[in-house]
């Protein structure tokens, strides 16, 4: 008997720390997906937000492998979202980044649909959303550029920043640059895809009352390249927002590495 008692406290506390084992374990994924890229950010040594150094567990990952793994997260995020839109109805299939008519054209558009010719109408729109498709691949190297050349400092604006610090970074440093990259493909491809002849199609349709509400000075491919960067950025911001709620998911061996539990 005066051993009973001390072999039910031994179970008990087994008990105690089985159950506290399986909590735990339940909690981690939530944690994870709470705590992951500020989790990262912790681990990148001096790009803390309170500016302390990397936690004793990260001192196998050194500063530069750190960051590269952001840049290759953030690289990895580009080129999904160009590969996404680079493609057949990559646009066009896609409500989020559909490129419509443009203003200027809407009440073309309307009368034409009220008297049975949306076909044109339609056309035209399809056109331009195969023009930005073909032309967004050419965006994929200027991306590229853009996040290798970021530094440590950038590194710590983006991860501490708002949602979409990495979406801003990029459209501030490279939307000069992509239009200038992009247009001139976007020129060429307006025209093998037929944009110029279906709008011709389009003010034929409309009549003489197209000269006077000044349609005719419609810059397409300005407008077709724009619309191609706005419809680029939205898809960054989506892969922004996976790299920050579940950077585990990156698959390369680097990320593995900086992302890994092991790493915390």
């Amino acid at each position: 008997m005066g051993r009973s008692v001390p072999a039910q406290g031994a179970a008990a506390m087994k008990r105690s720390l089985r159950i506290g084992v399986l909590l735990l374990c339940g909690a981690l994924p939530l944690m994870a997906a709470q705590a992951g890229w500020r989790d990262f950010l912790d681990r990148l040594p001096g790009l803390s937000p309170e500016g302390s150094t990397a936690a004793s567990g990260s001192a196998s990952l050194s500063q530069s492998e750190m960051a590269r793994g952001l840049k290759e997260a953030l690289e990895k995020g580009i080129q999904h979202a160009v590969s996404q839109l680079g493609r057949s109805g990559g646009f066009l299939d896609d409500a989020r980044v559909r490129i419509p008519m443009p203003k200027q054209l809407q009440w073309v558009e309307r009368s034409l649909r009220a008297v049975g010719q949306e076909r044109l109408a339609d056309q035209f729109v399809t056109s331009m959303n195969r023009a930005a498709e073909q032309a967004v691949p050419a965006a994929a190297g200027v991306f590229r550029d853009a996040a290798r050349a970021m530094t440590l400092k950038d590194a710590r604006a983006i991860v501490t920043g708002p949602q979409d610090a990495a979406t801003r970074y990029f459209r501030s440093h490279t939307e000069a640059q992509l239009t200038e990259r992009m247009l001139p493909i976007v020129r060429r491809a307006t025209a093998r895809v037929g944009v110029t002849a279906d709008y011709k199609r389009l003010m034929a349709a409309a009549g003489p009352l197209a000269g006077y509400l000044g349609t005719d000075t419609v810059d397409l491919d300005s407008y077709v390249t724009h619309r191609a960067l706005d419809g680029l950025f939205v898809k960054i911001a989506e892969e922004e927002k996976q790299i920050r709620e579940n950077p585990a998911a990156r698959t390369t061996a680097l990320l593995k590495k900086v992302f890994s539990t092991d790493a915390k």
